[in-house]
């Protein structure tokens, strides 16, 4: 492992200085994919950042109006345990809680999980100067990509690893980014960006930039609900996963959102299963015919087409389960 050395910052002020000042500095929260990452011998930071201590950013609140806020280092264990967010979030509060495994979930925050690298091994491996890494080749494309993408791959083609930013963009929710430009807002939708746009990074976060806070708006009226396909019950990583959140009007639904997750080099809205709802009461039909809409514009590799019928069945799973 490169020697580094490790500074403590105690604001977010103090964090952005603290970067600032050394070239090839790297911030950690809990440290999960940092130290991987480390280890693995894909990144050699000068400084690493803790910003672990910074108050105000592990702070959980729902005002009067049923808007939640989660500070960026908020475990992924106290939001799935929130009251709160059971109660009014489900489909966040079972992202969460099904996670990596408890004792990672105790660690890891929320932001770090939406922030994350990809899990590709291609990717996680040294050996491979794969496309991620500044090479010009996706190794997955003529090699072992069971677990790669049927949506939105091209250039590279790895899964967009976090399970929060499935329900967090099912829900509407907002990322809050300070900089040295000051503080601003992006839709959680917006935020992720696809390869074509740059192969080497997977979000909008900016350079000094740090995730602070996570905004969702009021769910009142609104049902959802969030699930998961793994190859094990145990610790491993999901291969499919699909968040649904949805209005109903009169016995029909007024508004949809499906997005999923593992499928895609970013959270994906299946915007065909989405309308396939609309307009149609909650039921065995609908879901059926949501969760055929769901793998519209499906493209999959040489062997990971087992996706496309395991997004059809969840999508109508978790529609079902809502009726």
């Amino acid at each position: 492992m490169h020697n580094f050395e490790l500074a403590k910052a105690y604001t977010t002020t103090q964090a952005r200085d603290l970067l600032a000042e050394k070239p090839n500095s790297i911030l950690k929260a809990g440290g999960i994919d940092v130290i991987d990452h480390l280890k693995q011998h894909l990144i050699a930071p000068n400084r690493l950042v803790d910003i672990k201590s910074v108050s105000g950013l592990d702070d959980i609140d729902v005002d009067r109006d049923g808007n939640l806020r989660i500070g960026a280092l908020v475990t992924l264990a106290r939001v799935a345990a929130d009251e709160d967010i059971k109660k009014d979030f489900p489909a966040l509060a079972q992202a969460c809680g099904e996670a990596a495994s408890p004792q990672i979930r105790n660690v890891a925050t929320i932001g770090g999980n939406l922030l994350q690298r990809p899990r590709c091994w291609y990717y996680r491996l040294e050996s491979y100067k794969c496309i991620k890494k500044g090479g010009d080749t996706c190794f997955a494309i003529a090699g072992m990509n069971r677990y790669n993408v049927i949506f939105g791959g091209g250039p590279a083609y790895p899964p967009h690893p976090s399970s929060a930013a499935v329900p967090l963009v099912a829900y509407g929710a907002s990322l809050v980014l300070e900089g040295p430009e000051g503080t601003r807002t992006v839709p959680a939708g917006e935020f992720f960006v696809l390869p074509d746009v740059d192969p080497e990074r997977e979000n909008t976060l900016g350079e000094g930039e740090i995730l602070t806070e996570i905004r969702v708006p009021a769910a009142a009226g609104k049902k959802s609900a969030y699930a998961e396909v793994r190859e094990r019950a145990g610790f491993d990583w999901p291969v499919v996963s699909a968040a649904v959140a949805v209005e109903e009007d009169g016995g029909s639904v007024k508004s949809a959102r499906i997005v999923l997750g593992q499928v895609a080099t970013i959270p994906w809205r299946a915007t065909k299963a989405e309308e396939a709802l609309v307009g149609q009461p909650l039921g065995a039909a609908s879901a059926e015919a949501a969760g055929q809409a769901a793998v519209d514009g499906a493209e999959p590799m040489t062997d990971n087409g087992y996706k496309v019928d395991l997004v059809t069945a969840l999508v109508r799973r978790v529609v079902a389960s809502l009726a």
